[in-house]
C-alpha cells in the first residue's frame, strides 16, 4: 500500500469540497452576531441569494472585501511560483474551511496549524495535507492522529520536535497507542517529524545546531517517528522591518540552512520538507534557504498564512511585497474592516463607538478610521484605546456625530477573525452601500 508523506509532490492538496459547500446549508439565527433577525431561519445560501447590503446590517461588525480576497490569493501564488517555492499556509489566521479551500485552489500544496482542535477541524473538512507547526505530546491525540493516517493512506501529516525527551514522549505514547504492534506493521505509519531550530529570545525550538542534531538522531531512533527535514520560524525573532531586524532574520535563517546541510543525508523520507516563513519576512526565507534545499532535492515550505486578509497595520508596514521599493511587485490589499457606530459624544473632542476588544483586534495597533458609511466622506480623528465594548476615537470633530457608521482599518487577522463565528463578505467596500455577496463560517 502507497502512503502519502507530507513532502511529496504528487501527494493530495484536497479539501472535502462537498462538506465546505455544505456550510451554505446552515441555518442561521441569533448565534451569529454579524446577522440581523431578517436573515434567522434562512440557509446561508438563501440570504445571500436575497440580495443584502451593509446597510441591513448592525453594528459592530467584521467585513472581508471580495476583491481583495481574490487579489491577495492571486499575488501570492504568483510569488510562490515565481520564487520556487511552495505554501503551506497558516489555516489559524482565519479557520475558514472556505478560505482554506481557495488557498489550496490556488495553488497551496497544504495547510498549517497550531494545536490539536485545529487539526480536528482541518481533518472534519477533509483536509488531506496537514503540517502542525508545533509538538504534539497529547497521547489522545497522537493516538487520534496515527489512527487517521491508518485509515486514509492519501493523508499526510508532519509534527516538530524541539527536544530529545518530546521525541522520547512522543514515542512513548504512541507505542502505548499500539502503533508498530499491530498484525499488520506495514499499516503502521510512523509519524513525520521536523526539527524545529529555534533562535535565543524567541519561540519554541532547539537554541542551537548542535541541539537540534541529537533532535534528529533522536527521531531516528524512535520506531514510531520518521524524520522529514526541519523547521523554524523567524518571525518570534524580529518584529519590524529595520536593518537590524532583517539581519537578525537573515542570521538565524543562515542557521536554518546549515542545519538542513548537515541533516540532509539521513533524511527517512525521498521528499524532505525545509519550511520557515510567516508573513512577515517570505521573502528572506525564499532567497537564503532555496539554494540550500536546492542542493539536497528538499522543498522549500513557507507557511505564511495573515497574506490572505492581510491588513491597514502590522502586516502593511512589515510584508515584503509593501516595504520593497525597489521593484514593482505589487503589494497586498486589506481584505478585513471594522465597521462601528457612534453612540455617545460626551466630551467635545471624544466619541464612543459600540465596538471593542470583543469585536476588533487590537494587540498589534489600533483600529483606524477611513471612511463614514454611506458616502459621507472621509473619517477624521484617532482611535486612542478600545474597552470590551467600545471604541474611543478622539478628534473626529463633525464626521463623527451620534448615530454615524464609521469603517474602520485593522491591524493583526490573526487575532480578528476569531472574534466572529460568520462573517460577510461584501463585494467592493469602498462603495457607499456594498452588497453581500458570500458569509465566511469560522471554527475557532
Amino acid at each position: 500500500m502507497v502512503h502519502q508523506t507530507f513532502g511529496s509532490r504528487t501527494a493530495s492538496a484536497g479539501i472535502d469540497r462537498t462538506a465546505v459547500a455544505a456550510l451554505a446549508d446552515e441555518h442561521l439565527d441569533w448565534r451569529f452576531k454579524a446577522l440581523p433577525p431578517q436573515a434567522w431561519d434562512r440557509t446561508a445560501h438563501a440570504y445571500v441569494a436575497s440580495g443584502p447590503r451593509l446597510s441591513d446590517l448592525g453594528t459592530p461588525l467584521l467585513t472581508l472585501d471580495a476583491g481583495a480576497l481574490d487579489h491577495n490569493l492571486r499575488t501570492m501564488a504568483a510569488w510562490c511560483h515565481e520564487a520556487g517555492v511552495a505554501l503551506a499556509p497558516h489555516g489559524k489566521t482565519t479557520m475558514a474551511p472556505s478560505l482554506w479551500q481557495a488557498q489550496l485552489d490556488a495553488g497551496a500544496i497544504g495547510i498549517t496549524l497550531a494545536n490539536l482542535p485545529q487539526l480536528r477541524v482541518a481533518r472534519a473538512f477533509g483536509v488531506q495535507r496537514l503540517m502542525l507547526a508545533n509538538a504534539l505530546l497529547d497521547p489522545a491525540g497522537l493516538a487520534w492522529i496515527a489512527a487517521e493516517l491508518n485509515a486514509d493512506p492519501d493523508f499526510a501529516f508532519v509534527s516538530w520536535a524541539d527536544s530529545v525527551e518530546t521525541v522520547t514522549r512522543m514515542d512513548a505514547a504512541l507505542r502505548a497507542a499500539g502503533v508498530g504492534s499491530g498484525p499488520d506493521p506495514e499499516t503502521d505509519r510512523p509519524i513525520e517529524v521536523l526539527v524545529e531550530l529555534g533562535g535565543a529570545g524567541g519561540r519554541t525550538g532547539a537554541r542551537s545546531i548542535t541541539e537540534a542534531e541529537d533532535v534528529a538522531r533522536a527521531i531516528q531512533a524512535a520506531p514510531t517517528l520518521k524524520l522529514a527535514g526541519i523547521a523554524g520560524y523567524e518571525g518570534a525573532l524580529a518584529h519590524d522591518a529595520s536593518a537590524e531586524s532583517l539581519e537578525t532574520v537573515r542570521h538565524y535563517l543562515r542557521d536554518l540552512a546549515e542545519l538542513h546541510r548537515r541533516l540532509a543525508a539521513g533524511y527517512e523520507t525521498d521528499h524532505a520538507v525545509v519550511t520557515a516563513g510567516g508573513s512577515a519576512y517570505f521573502d528572506t526565507v525564499a532567497e537564503i534557504l532555496q539554494p540550500a534545499a536546492t542542493e539536497s532535492g528538499a522543498e522549500v515550505v513557507l507557511r505564511s498564512g495573515a497574506y490572505v486578509i492581510h491588513d491597514d497595520g502590522h502586516y502593511r508596514k512589515i510584508s515584503p511585497l509593501s516595504r520593497d521599493t525597489t521593484t514593482a511587485k505589487t503589494p497586498f490589499r486589506a481584505a478585513m474592516h471594522g465597521w462601528a457606530r457612534v453612540v455617545s459624544h460626551p466630551e467635545p473632542q471624544l466619541s464612543l463607538l459600540d465596538a471593542g476588544k470583543r469585536d476588533f483586534p487590537f494587540d498589534e495597533g489600533l483600529p483606524t478610521p477611513q471612511i463614514v458609511q454611506g458616502g459621507a466622506g472621509a473619517a477624521a480623528g484617532v482611535v486612542t484605546a478600545l474597552n470590551d465594548q467600545h471604541t474611543f476615537l478622539r478628534d473626529a470633530g463633525e464626521t463623527a456625530p451620534i448615530g454615524a457608521v464609521v469603517r474602520f482599518g485593522l491591524s493583526h487577522p490573526c487575532t480578528a477573525l476569531d472574534k466572529w463565528t460568520l462573517i460577510p463578505v461584501l463585494d467592493d467596500a469602498d462603495s457607499a452601500d456594498p452588497q453581500i455577496v458570500d458569509l465566511v463560517r469560522t471554527f475557532f
